[in-house]
């Protein structure tokens, strides 16, 4: 008998893959837990039944959320992480010895220790000691942050369950709080493509472009969500991600990437003129 994992990313759209084995599953208190062996994108880890990162793809989320603002500005120092219990992004930001400190908040400390276990080679960052693990609400810990942070990256799950908190006005009114004077958020952002996912990237845009002086949009193909056509944002105090992009100092450190590079850079802020459109039909409402 065939054992499938599917996703339904529209009532009538499903991403199917077929499993060899399910490796672990829980119910935390705050999600369900599974991880599973397949074929063709190795080990995935799944929460609540929606897809969070395959072994053969998670290398293009992590890139791009991390990379796109440290190439911004290379003298970030002091980053604060929300979300990201797999360890993806904490594994990027490793890469730079120019940081000081990574702070990271996860609200669900089994998600950190599940792929740990089953996910070693995108949970192997935790393992630096620059590293500062917080298991609580990422919501409540920005509220008591000023000042702070140099980057901050909302490797947050979709808005609702655990991660809904972390899409509203307040939070990211928090999060400029927190950061210093030419600091950067960088966020998912969901899908342009279906409409529920539209609406979840229109309303943070909207929030982010209230809260920011300096809110760009950029984009990636990730095949395993939803549609494989994928957001990011990325808002500022001050520096722009392509006037202020500054490729000589990020080639400089000979960070070898799989999907990241410096025209790739450029390029995810060209956006389709429908995501464009999208975009402006919220931008100027407050």
């Amino acid at each position: 008998m065939d054992l499938w994992f599917s996703e339904f990313h529209t009532p009538n759209v499903k991403l199917s893959i077929k499993v060899e084995q399910q490796l672990y599953s829980e119910q935390s208190e705050f999600q369900r837990i599974d991880v599973f062996q397949s074929e063709e994108f190795g080990r995935f880890l799944t929460l609540d039944g929606y897809m969070m990162l395959t072994e053969r793809d998670e290398f293009i989320y992590h890139e791009m959320i991390v990379h796109v603002p440290m190439a911004v500005n290379p003298q970030i120092k002091k980053v604060l992480v929300i979300g990201a219990g797999d360890g993806g992004a904490v594994r990027e930001l490793a890469r730079y010895k120019s940081l000081e400190a990574m702070d990271v908040v996860e609200i669900d400390e089994r998600v950190v220790e599940v792929c740990k276990e089953y996910l070693p080679q995108t949970a192997c960052g935790f393992d630096d000691n620059r590293v500062m693990l917080h298991f609580q609400d990422g919501l409540k810990f920005v509220r008591r942050c000023e000042n702070q942070y140099d980057l901050i990256i909302v490797d947050s799950t979709d808005p609702f369950g655990p991660g809904e908190g972390l899409f509203t006005k307040e939070f990211y009114g928090n999060c400029y709080k927190a950061l210093t004077k030419d600091g950067i958020m960088v966020n998912q952002c969901e899908s342009p493509f279906y409409p529920e996912d539209r609406l979840s990237m229109q309303r943070a845009h909207k929030r982010i472009v209230e809260s920011f002086p300096i809110s760009k949009v950029y984009q990636a193909h990730i095949p395993t969500y939803p549609s494989g056509h994928w957001l990011f944002g990325f808002a500022s105090k001050t520096l722009h991600p392509v006037k202020n992009y500054d490729r000589k100092a990020w080639e400089s450190l000979g960070i070898k990437t799989r999907y990241y590079n410096p025209e790739l850079h450029i390029g995810a802020f060209a956006l389709p003129n429908y995501v464009e459109e999208l975009l402006e039909n919220v931008e100027g409402i407050v």
